[in-house]
């Protein structure tokens, strides 16, 4: 488990020797001995230095009025509503991908949360929700994360949150995340794209948007060739919950990914809301209606894997903002499920 890399002794077994000339084949298997402190438990080693190709490739488009120029420039907003038998009021002329993203060869390009959920799925994370910092949701007051740089807007919370049990209130050092907090609910996202640097040393990026345009001509159809994961956790002190490679995507085990909303919106992030929208749209997003636990450590091990890629990926290691609900009047009618 991830506490055994902290305070205890790690035991590597090598292959068995050769069997003697005795013919004795039941030889004892040497061990090494590795001890792994406090301090290291989530090393971070980069790749060696090279050129980026995907840097700058950011394709600008600067927000639009919604209501002004919906009927002409906007296309469908995320984060939507998510519940089961949702349907948004923007009529749409297009359909989202319904299989994982990787069977449309395409592969993640960037790894960021927002604080709280941008999305919104009826008993699971919504208005009552809860969490150490509740109230913003309804309040819509702004939050100041410790160690980032301005006020964050937070979303909607799960329902798992007891600040009587351990696993909620029980602090983690935090060692690579920055400004993070046990019991809080965290919507992840994971973009996608059919122009990412796959396969190389250079697929993470951040800002996103630099690995979704990283190779040029590509692009031809953004519904069928860009596309966002999303996944909502409450973070708990708790090695139950470990899961060790959050970094490379949705989480598809169990219940985990289990009960899908697919539909088609933009990007999102609090420099949009129901008067300013995006026009990077129409991408696809593949959201987990369910709320889940996730181990302190989970996390910790993602910031401490975004930081041993080539590109750096400072600015992701904090909650971003979370974006407004959008109003059904930009939402798209086109969700669809997946179980």
């Amino acid at each position: 488990t991830a506490l055994a890399l902290q305070k205890e002794e790690t035991v590597v077994q090598q292959a068995p020797a050769a069997a003697t000339a005795t013919g004795d084949n039941t030889k004892t298997q040497p061990v090494i001995t590795v001890i792994v402190d406090d301090a290291s438990k989530f090393p971070t080693v980069k790749p060696p230095e090279g050129e980026n190709p995907c840097a700058g490739t950011k394709v600008p488009l600067e927000n639009v009025e919604c209501v002004a120029t919906a009927m002409t420039n906007v296309g469908p907003q995320a984060g939507a509503n998510v519940t089961k038998g949702y349907v948004g009021g923007m009529q749409v002329d297009h359909d989202p991908i319904t299989v994982p993203y990787w069977k449309n060869k395409m592969c993640p390009v960037n790894v960021h949360w927002h604080l709280g959920t941008e999305h919104y799925s009826l008993g699971q994370y919504d208005e009552t929700g809860t969490g150490p910092m509740a109230g913003s949701v309804l309040d819509n007051l702004d939050r100041r994360l410790a160690g980032a740089d301005g006020k964050v807007r937070g979303g909607y919370q799960c329902k798992y949150y007891n600040e009587d049990e351990e696993k909620f209130n029980k602090p983690y050092v935090w060692e690579h995340c920055v400004g993070m907090e046990v019991g809080e609910t965290y919507e992840v996202h994971w973009p996608h794209s059919a122009a990412g640097a796959c396969g190389t040393p250079n697929q993470f990026q951040s800002p996103f948007y630099d690995g979704v345009f990283c190779t040029d001509g590509v692009l031809s159809n953004t519904a069928e060739q860009i596309g966002v994961q999303a996944q909502v956790f409450t973070i708990v002190n708790d090695e139950d919950y470990y899961f060790p490679d959050l970094m490379r995507g949705m989480i598809v085990d169990g219940e985990m990914g289990k009960d899908m909303a697919i539909y088609t919106g933009s990007t999102t992030g609090t420099s949009r809301d129901n008067e300013i929208c995006s026009q990077y749209s129409p991408i696809t997003w593949q959201v987990d209606r369910t709320c889940h636990m996730i181990s302190a450590s989970s996390f910790d091990k993602m910031c401490a894997d975004m930081k041993s890629q080539r590109d750096d990926m400072s600015d992701d290691l904090y909650a971003h903002g979370s974006r407004e609900l959008v109003d059904d009047a930009f939402a798209a009618d086109n969700q669809q499920n997946r179980n």
